[in-house]
């Protein structure tokens, strides 16, 4: 079988959340003897240049970066006012993009277009007038949710009245869209009940997938846990948890745990950050390797507010056998069982109290991550994820127009 996957961003390298999600459908489409080819966003915001793609991964997937400036502007944003169009979703369009899909439609056939994200759908109508190919949108998230519990969390009444003015331009072009898709491949099983809710075409959920083996494992913790987060911080839900975390449930935290340390890794560190003076945290930005980063950490805390899909981080916390604290909202998507394999948090009082129990007996966070590194081994394993959306492709359309290697 031939895909084509359009993605907003670079899927290499896989160095953040939604390249992640993208790579791990890449490079299990790959494994299981399909073809690939790839047509991303390249952004300011998230560059990449040839150099930084290595020849193999190049010459197996024909990846294509087409630059296209998805700054905000500030006059655009409010012209884009009185349109009532999603300004999200309008900074994707591009004439560059369109221009090369098409030439590639013409020149090459495939099976499966997929969409790695909401905001390549406004390239659905170019791939039907240039292509026969099922167009499947793979959703990472529930995409206007993220913004109305950013929106709902927002304390500025002007900066609150805009972030629900996109949220609601947002949901109407996502309940819009659905139908212009043969098929959804939600990431989470919460996000899959919520599209079927409005659209009548075939919906599955496909979480993200790891390859177990490729994650060691560490149970040991020396003396007491060592607490961390890892993520990227340009991620508006991830800075605004930390934010919460920092100013509410820290000072309270010191308290009970005196040596408390939170230690923070991620792309992108704010200013306010980067400049803080706290000796309970410890910004430490950018790490050369996040597994080896985590390898040396025991327990994960996410401390998510917003957002929809699922944490990817969280899924690599828990193949390398740690504990995770997290809130409800950061489990979405998590086949999980609670206090079992990850503890759920949902307030400042219910995350005070998790950090305690697992500082004073650290064996609790040893036996949580083996229960964690058992659920990705049976869930979350690459291949069998792979079987499954294979298996979506096929259901969704007549076999007879897609030709399986």
């Amino acid at each position: 079988m031939k895909i084509l996957l359009l993605c907003n961003k670079p899927p290499y390298p896989a160095s953040e959340g939604g390249p992640m999600a993208m790579n791990s459908i890449i490079t299990g489409l790959l494994n299981a003897g399909h073809q690939v080819k790839v047509l991303a966003v390249n952004s300011k915001k998230y560059d990449v240049t040839e150099d930084d793609i290595p020849a193999e991964y190049k010459a197996k997937t024909g990846i294509e970066l087409i630059d296209v400036d998805l700054r905000v502007k500030p006059i655009n944003a409010f012209l884009n006012l009185f349109t009532k169009k999603s300004y999200h979703v309008e900074r994707f369009i591009s004439k560059d993009f369109t221009k090369r899909l098409t030439e590639v439609l013409k020149k090459e056939h495939f099976d499966v277009v997929q969409l790695e994200m909401l905001y390549m759908a406004p390239y659905v109508e170019t791939i039907r007038k240039h292509s026969k190919a099922l167009i499947v949108l793979r959703a990472h998230n529930v995409e206007h949710k993220i913004w109305e519990r950013i929106a709902k969390e927002t304390k500025f009444p002007p900066k609150r009245w805009y972030i629900n003015y996109l949220a609601k331009t947002l949901r109407e072009y996502e309940l819009n869209a659905l139908e212009t898709f043969d098929g959804i491949a939600a990431i989470t099983r919460k996000d899959a009940a919520f599209f079927r809710k409005y659209c009548s075409k075939p919906i599955i959920d496909i979480p993200y997938g790891v390859y177990p083996e490729e994650f060691t494992p560490n149970y040991e913790i020396d003396d007491k846990p060592q607490f961390y987060h890892i993520g990227s911080m340009n991620w508006m839900p991830n800075e605004e948890g930390i934010r919460w975390f920092i100013n509410d449930i820290l000072p309270d935290t010191v308290k009970k745990v005196p040596d408390f340390v939170y230690h923070l890794a991620g792309r992108n560190m704010p200013e306010w950050l980067n400049t803080l003076k706290n000796k309970h945290v410890d910004v430490i930005g950018e790490v050369p390797s996040a597994r080896e980063f985590v390898a040396n950490h025991d327990v994960a805390i996410v401390p998510l507010l917003s957002g929809s899909g699922i944490r990817i981080k969280i899924i690599e916390s828990m193949a390398m056998g740690k504990t995770v604290i997290t809130t409800q909202v950061g489990a979405e998507g998590i086949l999980y069982d609670e206090d079992e394999n990850i503890i759920i948090a949902e307030n400042k009082a219910k995350m005070i109290e998790a950090i305690r129990r697992i500082n004073e007996n650290p064996q609790m966070a040893v036996e949580i991550g083996k229960a964690a590194r058992k659920l990705v081994e049976e869930t979350y394993d690459n291949r069998k994820i792979i079987e499954r959306l294979l298996l979506f492709y096929e259901q969704i359309k007549p076999s007879s127009k897609i030709t399986f290697m």
